[in-house]
């Protein structure tokens, strides 16, 4: 894994916008219509390259394929994995259920996501990793092109899929989380054997809370995660530490957050995970203030963080200097060669659905790099 040596180094969560034309192709293959097989890899592997390109030229250093092939972080592995079928409700975040007049005034908008959401009805086994050995060849072939530092590739974890694909199979959620670790360690192997950073994303260990969990107490929650993370560990237990990082998150929505877990609370159960690179919220407004959290508990050694200094909810563009403080928040607190600079959560979490013009996106981007390196120019007195 590339860490700061001379500079912050920038990177992001993952997703990027998608085209019209590919998000149309992408609605058409999950929702089972009639689509052309051979348009929508051509599609997505042109993509791909334009996104990688895009990034690059963003003054983004580690930078990954913007999940141009995949539906939503979740819900894709129902390609690849078998004993997944049917659509499951969709649960309402507790704060929105908390201002009824805004959850339904943005249902009635139009602006929460459209797919399916299938649930577990029976054994989980692999059933194709052919689309995942596409992801890895376009990520790789396109990020040789641009000459990037290096590449990332997103994917579920077993806890973040237990979350939100419900089971219905084994009876069991230890049973379930297992099954599912045994499965997606072969889409982390490969992964890893291709030469690419392994991005865990893992909202189930924070957004899970308000969600799927809204019964449990806090400890009990955290209990919950404990297990997530032991599950998670042992899947990834023949990757080295430094080819792995992790993200959680509250959830990317612009909403009031008012039952986001604290970070102390799940802060403990963060450190344990195996991955050395942490990605987690740091711009929004409900936990910009947690980083004094890194400074009261102390960040092991092991760990290289990668706070989100931009935010991915809105069209706002972070100035480059704000940029640069909260950078040096962190690189006060593990030093500036365990601080990379990231993005809150990714640009468009599910294709289609986001609220990032396309443009704006990138200035972002460029306003995150720009930031680096006046953050750099204080670090290392360029």
């Amino acid at each position: 894994m590339a860490i700061s040596k001379d500079r912050i180094l920038t990177t992001h969560v993952g997703s990027l916008p998608r085209s019209a034309e590919l998000s149309a192709l992408i609605f058409a293959k999950d929702g089972g219509e009639p689509y052309d097989r051979a348009a929508f890899e051509d599609c997505v592997r042109a993509e791909v390259f334009a996104v990688v390109r895009r990034q690059k030229s963003s003054g983004i250093d580690l930078v990954s394929d913007g999940e141009m092939s995949k539906i939503s972080y979740a819900t894709y592995i129902a390609e690849r994995l078998s004993g997944f079928d049917g659509n499951a409700p969709r649960s309402v975040p507790q704060d929105l259920e908390d201002f009824p007049a805004y959850r339904d005034k943005i249902a009635a908008s139009g602006d929460t996501p459209k797919l399916t959401r299938p649930c577990c009805v029976g054994p989980v086994k692999v059933r194709d990793l052919a689309p995942l050995q596409r992801d890895l060849d376009n990520l790789t072939a396109a990020a040789k092109a641009a000459g990037v530092t290096g590449a990332f590739m997103n994917s579920a974890t077993p806890g973040v899929i237990s979350v939100f694909q419900p089971d219905q199979h084994y009876g069991d959620r230890d049973a379930y989380l297992e099954a599912l670790a045994d499965a997606m360690k072969q889409e982390y192997d490969a992964i890893y054997r291709a030469g690419v950073i392994l991005q865990l994303d893992s909202p189930d260990l924070a957004f899970g809370r308000h969600v799927i969990f809204k019964d449990l107490s806090d400890d009990d929650f955290v209990g919950r995660a404990e297990r997530q993370v032991e599950v998670l560990n042992h899947a990834l237990r023949d990757i080295p530490a430094d080819a792995l990082r992790l993200h959680i998150c509250w959830g990317n929505y612009e909403g009031p957050h008012t039952h986001d877990l604290p970070m102390e609370k799940i802060y403990d159960t963060l450190m344990r995970v195996k991955p050395r690179a942490i990605l987690f919220e740091a711009s929004n407004p409900r936990h910009a203030h947690e980083w004094r959290i890194f400074k009261e508990r102390g960040v092991p050694e092991n760990k290289v963080l990668v706070p989100g200094v931009i935010d991915s909810t809105t069209n706002f563009v972070e100035h480059p200097d704000l940029v640069a403080e909260r950078i040096l928040r962190f690189t006060d607190l593990v030093g500036r060669e365990r601080v990379l600079a990231g993005s809150d959560c990714g640009f468009s979490t599910f294709a289609g659905f986001g609220k990032i013009d396309t443009d704006i996106c990138y200035a972002k981007l460029q306003a995150l790099s720009e930031g680096a390196a006046k953050a750099s120019e204080q670090l290392w007195g360029w």
